[in-house]
């Protein structure tokens, strides 16, 4: 009886865990374009509706050389803390009120994706 009880535990806990995979990614692309979207673009080109209205132009997520020069927690802070607290443009918004510490970790993860690279070792 234990053994069954472990069994389907375990099968449950296999099964959770392609749940949450699933809803990261579903979740963190939703937060993209409904935050970030917006001046970066749906792709992550920096080519938002709003970019031409900016003074600073928004950072291109698809530039693997670039991003890869930020580490998550130089990403964490910008998204956090705004543009201004990591030397960028004050224009970039302080989302750590709005979004929560799992949130913003998504969006980095995200952000990796778009790139496809990662941060300085």
């Amino acid at each position: 009886m234990n053994k069954r009880i472990l069994t389907v535990l375990i099968i449950m806990g296999i099964l959770m865990a392609g749940v949450a995979t699933y809803s990261y990614a579903a979740d963190a692309q939703k937060l993209y374009v409904h935050y970030c979207a917006q001046c970066h673009g749906p792709k992550g080109d920096g080519k938002g509706p709003n970019a031409a209205s900016l003074t600073v132009a928004p950072k291109n997520h698809t530039d693997a050389k670039e991003m890869a020069k930020l580490s998550d927690k130089d990403m964490v802070t910008a998204i956090t803390e705004g543009g201004g607290s990591v030397g960028k443009s004050t224009a970039m918004p302080v989302w750590g009120k709005t979004l929560t510490a799992e949130e913003i970790k998504d969006l980095v993860a995200h952000l990796r994706k778009l790139c496809n690279c990662t941060g300085p070792s």
